[in-house]
């Protein structure tokens, strides 16, 4: 009897626990969906309630990437720690894609870049080199990541020398304008002070806080007595307003009238690439016209963080538009007297790192404050301020109290001692907080802790000198040296060559001196050889002087230059020449590639050749030979557009008449087949 009872509760024991295991991935699945769509804050929601029941390495994986991508990396620590000891990452965004990847997986890789950024924000500078070596050590395929991982490393055998630098500066927490949202990028006009802050009715899917807008406060010459200095806040401008967006870090032109600001990021996923640039006017009434969108916005890239120059002649701006260093970059444009932009130009590499740089800010003085988590730091965002003297751009980090291991950002100094940053260091009321930024000392009975800035004791300026150096060898299997090629170093300012060389045995030349600041090309020529030409630049390449630990430093950099053997109807691929489906118009992206072409037909006055385009197989033949001799046609009309001959240069159409690979399935073997070459037809 006992038996037969015991079978009906054993049932119902197995039937709720499937019911609790389905209920859990059906959790799981619903996060990863939200996560698909950007709504991490709700995805956090759902893997929370899977706990337990499903695949704990991508839980955790997912977990982690919710909290980075909504702007809290420094909740993440625990969840990429249980993420690689459960060596599971998932190598789709679908729940159940692909077998178990291992500890070798790439995901796993760019995990551990992600988790030593976490456990920097935490103020864990050991723990976080070790993560970094090891990703260094995975041999990452991405050279943006590589390149940030290197960096920071260097960055963190130097951490105690960031740390000891300390700035006069006192930072305050106004307490009053300040909420358990987040409140930045603030910006003072006359006496009121325009932030962004998150108080809109509508929340935010990502990170589960109201949308900004942008709003205004008066606040008077010194803090009152809630250290705020504020009087209370409003909505900025009713027609600025717009609920279901978010809006955020205004910047105004000279005379106040005119205020650029960021909108955009309604919680759609799109790479934050509905993010851009609008335009408000100031009517005769004082009332703020309805914002237009700025041109110079790139529709298919993140733009924000704008900020005009003193002068009004300059508009500063932050986007991950192509042909950015990093990830995201600063950029600027001018404008004209009649309120027309130019086209925006990268700042260059002496600014922008591999990592992120945004909310820029351009002093009376000159002085340009900027954000960045790829210069030498103590957190995720440091706080930093770059001059030009001689040609050189110098950057400095901002040292303590300014930056902390948490993010800090938005300086801005309306006045040469008085100033407004944001911050979401522990102590604030919310997510960010904006402070009152201070120079000199603290008056007397006020509590608020200041770091007095005590320089080291003055002595001879550290030197550090550059040169380069290089190889030359064949690009072919096994790559064999090069004796007797000349190569040239060319400065690019003014077309001099400013060394020559002619390599030896070992195929090898330099070591040749070369200056902060300077863009060079390298040439290396050789008879019964396409010359070659690789760009150099000493931008961003400096030493920060916080890594300088002698008084006289030598440092060599080294370039490889690989020389292709001439022979007639020898046909070379063109890495990256990408078309629209079924277009054939010219991309930027593959005008940047067909450039490159163009300097190897300057830099070999004889040759001839014949450009040919190929398709993949998913079209008729007629069609497709038709798009191919089209898109080579273009392609030879942008080269020859471009200062080379007609005569030297045939387009030819091949469809799909020469598939590399036959039978193709994936799109990768689409690709491959979808190609550029050009051939050698008289030398």
């Amino acid at each position: 009897m006992k038996i037969y009872m015991r079978v009906p509760l054993l049932i119902l024991s197995v039937a709720i626990g499937l019911s609790s295991c389905n209920s859990a991935m059906q959790a799981y699945k619903k996060g990863v969906r939200h996560f698909d769509a950007g709504e991490y804050n709700l995805a956090l929601g759902q893997f929370t309630k899977a706990t337990g029941k499903v695949d704990a390495g991508r839980l955790n994986y997912y977990t982690a990437e919710s909290y980075r991508l909504s702007n809290r990396i420094d909740q993440a620590v625990p969840f990429y720690q249980k993420a690689i000891e459960g060596g599971a990452v998932p190598t789709a965004t679908t729940p159940d894609a692909a077998p178990k990847p291992n500890l070798a997986d790439a995901n796993v890789a760019d995990l551990r870049l992600n988790y030593a950024y976490a456990l920097k924000a935490n103020g864990d500078y050991q723990g976080a080199q070790v993560q970094l070596q090891q990703y260094i050590d995975s041999k990452p395929k991405s050279k943006v990541g590589l390149a940030k991982a290197q960096r920071e490393i260097e960055t963190l055998r130097a951490i105690s020398a960031i740390t000891a630098k300390k700035a006069d500066f006192r930072v305050t927490n106004l307490n009053a304008l300040n909420s358990p949202g987040t409140e930045y990028a603030p910006v003072l006009r006359g006496d009121e002070l325009i932030f962004t802050a998150s108080r809109k009715d509508v929340t935010y899917k990502n990170n589960g806080l109201a949308m900004t807008g942008l709003y205004k406060a008066k606040v008077g010459q010194t803090p009152d007595e809630t250290g705020s200095g504020s009087t209370g806040a409003q909505l900025f401008s009713g027609n600025v307003f717009q609920t279901d967006v978010n809006e955020g870090t205004p910047t105004f032109s000279k005379d106040g009238k005119a205020m650029v600001f960021a909108r955009g990021n309604n919680g759609k996923r799109k790479g934050g690439a509905d993010v851009d640039l609008y335009m408000s006017r100031q009517d005769q009434s004082g009332n703020w016209n309805t914002p237009f969108r700025l041109p110079i916005s790139d529709s298919l890239a993140w733009d924000g963080s704008p900020a005009f120059s003193a002068d009004g002649k300059t508009l500063y701006f932050a986007s991950n538009r192509a042909g950015s260093v990093g990830g995201i970059d600063l950029y600027r444009a001018n404008v004209d007297a009649s309120g027309r932009f130019s086209r925006p130009v990268n700042m260059g590499r002496d600014i922008n790192t591999p990592g992120d740089e945004m909310f820029p800010f351009v002093a009376a003085d000159g002085k340009l404050y900027f954000s960045s988590d790829g210069h030498p730091g103590l957190g995720k965002l440091d706080v930093f301020v770059a001059t030009r003297s001689g040609g050189v751009i110098r950057v400095e980090n901002m040292g303590q109290p300014i930056n902390s291991p948490a993010d800090d950002f938005g300086l801005t100094f309306p006045e040469p001692d008085r100033g407004y940053m944001a911050s979401n260091r522990p102590g604030g009321k919310g997510d960010d907080d904006i402070y009152l930024v201070e120079n000199g000392s603290v008056p007397s009975g006020d509590t608020t802790t200041i770091a007095k800035n005590t320089p080291p004791k003055a002595g001879a300026p550290k030197v550090v000198r550059y040169f380069l150096a290089g190889t030359v060898k064949v690009n072919t299997a096994p790559n064999t040296p090069l004796d007797s090629a000349r190569v040239r170093i060319v400065d690019d300012s003014n077309d001099a060559t400013v060394a020559e060389a002619t390599t030896g045995q070992p195929g090898t030349f330099g070591k040749f001196p070369v200056q902060e600041g300077k863009t060079y090309s390298v040439i290396a020529e050789r008879p019964g050889y396409l010359t070659r030409r690789e760009p150099f630049t000493m931008q961003g390449r400096s030493i920060p002087e916080i890594f300088l630990t002698k008084p006289e430093t030598d440092t060599t950099f080294n370039v490889a230059l690989l020389l292709d053997k001439v022979e007639l109807n020898k046909t070379f691929a063109l890495e990256n020449i990408y078309y629209d489906l079924n277009k054939y118009n010219i991309r930027p992206d593959a005008a940047e590639e067909l450039d490159k072409l163009v300097t190897i037909l300057k830099d070999n006055p004889t040759i001839k050749i014949e450009l040919g385009s190929h398709t993949d197989a998913r079209s008729p033949d007629a069609y497709n030979m038709t798009l191919s001799q089209n898109r080579a046609k273009a392609a030879v009309e942008y080269i020859v557009s471009k200062g080379v001959e007609a005569e030297r240069i045939t387009a030819k159409g091949y469809g799909e008449t020469q598939l590399v690979v036959k039978n193709a399935r994936t799109e990768e073997e689409h690709q491959r087949n979808r190609r550029t070459e050009f051939k050698v037809l008289a030398l």
